[in-house]
């Protein structure tokens, strides 16, 4: 199953294709600490794990072009 994800700037689903096939990186940054923490505060941990996981899955068919 092709890995597509919602870019912001063009508002639309894209398939991903990643700069180098061997190897797929992204970053993301940490939480921001101005308050108690809170279950919202979990979500962008969350959704790094769930698509690492989802990437490194035998599911996932990363493209090669778009």
């Amino acid at each position: 199953m092709p890995l597509r994800l919602y870019n912001t700037l063009t508002r639309r689903l894209e398939l991903f294709v990643p700069r180098d096939l061997a190897r797929v990186t992204f970053y993301t940054c940490g939480p921001t600490v101005y308050d108690y923490a809170h279950i919202g505060n979990f979500r962008s941990f969350l959704a790094a794990d769930v698509l690492r996981r989802w990437i490194e899955s035998p599911l996932c068919e990363l493209a090669t072009s778009p």
